[in-house]
């Protein structure tokens, strides 16, 4: 009787280790691929609980989601003889299970080495500006590199990014002198731009005050007034412009000059008549521009004219003249 229950002990317990060894269980995420005696049979097995041939059986499970694979720093040279580094992102998943373990040993690590050596490859056929500023073809381009091989794996490649850029110290220093002197640049065209703007509203408040010279005499006013109301302890009030074209309109014009034919001949120093108190010179330097140049030389002459009066008449001089003989001017 005890060899009985031993017996059928033993059996249970065989039968209990053959069942564990017969179910599996697939996740929501995999797919199963069964090989019977190193054969694949046909078809895959779906997420859930599913059954094999002990010891005659292997299943083999295939992750179905998106792997995202980053590929390692590459350095290589472009087109333009420019050494960068670069590197990625590759997002792939598997769409048939079945060709993604047939026909290749490792399909992770084949997708990795094909994303190498393809980002090697387009960085040599890119220029710098490329890399920096043109992401997104060659995001593209890349994709297609790798995905024409992937095809015959069972694998599909969502998308390709290159991550970062990597460039020479040498290379960022000339880059940011070139963009400094380009912000510069821009910043003298604005500035000219601005100056020829200002300098056409100018022309047409000048040609409107032309108009009504008064407009130009408020307008000092009010510049006056504004350089005042900075509580300066000095103002600076220039001279009009307008007050000296009247002066010069007010003058009255030098004679014409006779010809040298009939002028009389000049008077002998001695026979120059005497200038009183209320005598002036007839008529200022006819070659003067200006009032006060003018109102200058009458000044002059007067005072050498006076001078050298009482020589002419026997030497007596004015009792009003100095030690020098020159009368001052009142």
């Amino acid at each position: 009787m005890e060899i009985l229950f031993s017996v059928l002990g033993v059996a249970v317990l065989a039968g209990g280790t053959v069942a564990a060894a017969s179910f599996r269980v697939v996740k929501q995420f995999e797919r199963g691929l069964v090989f019977r005696f190193g054969r694949l049979r046909d078809g895959s097995r779906g997420p859930g609980l599913t059954m094999v041939v002990p010891f005659a059986e292997h299943l083999q499970k295939v992750n179905m989601q998106v792997v995202t694979m980053p590929v390692p720093n590459q350095e290589g040279i472009t087109r333009d003889n420019v050494t960068v580094s670069v590197d990625a992102v590759v997002y792939f998943k598997v769409i048939d299970p079945a060709v993604a373990i047939v026909n290749v040993q490792n399909y992770l690590f084949a997708v990795g080495q094909v994303a190498q050596t393809s980002l090697r490859s387009i960085i040599g056929k890119s220029e710098l500006d490329d890399l920096l500023s043109n992401r997104e073809r060659l995001n593209e381009g890349l994709q297609l590199m790798i995905d024409s091989p992937a095809v015959e794996w069972g694998i599909h490649i969502d998308r390709v990014e290159i991550k970062d850029v990597r460039l020479p110290e040498g290379m960022k220093r000339s880059m940011s002198r070139q963009a400094e002197a380009e912000r510069e640049r821009r910043a003298r065209v604005i500035t000219a731009d601005g100056e020829l703007q200002a300098s056409q509203k100018l022309s047409q408040a000048a040609a409107a005050m032309a108009a009504t010279p008064t407009a130009l005499q408020l307008r000092l006013l009010q510049t006056v007034v504004e350089v005042a109301a900075e509580k300066n302890s000095t103002l600076v009030l220039p001279f009009p412009v307008e007050l000296l074209r009247f002066l010069e309109r007010a003058t009255p014009q030098p004679a014409q000059q006779t010809p040298p034919s009939e002028q009389q001949p000049a008077l002998a120093e001695s026979e120059k008549p005497e200038l009183g108190g209320s005598e002036r010179p007839a008529a200022l330097d006819p070659a003067g521009h200006g009032e006060l140049r003018g109102i200058t030389d009458a000044l002059r002459a007067l005072s050498q004219d006076r001078a050298t009066e009482p020589q002419a008449a026997g030497g007596d001089s004015d009792p009003r003249a100095g030690n020098d003989g020159v009368t001052p001017v009142t």
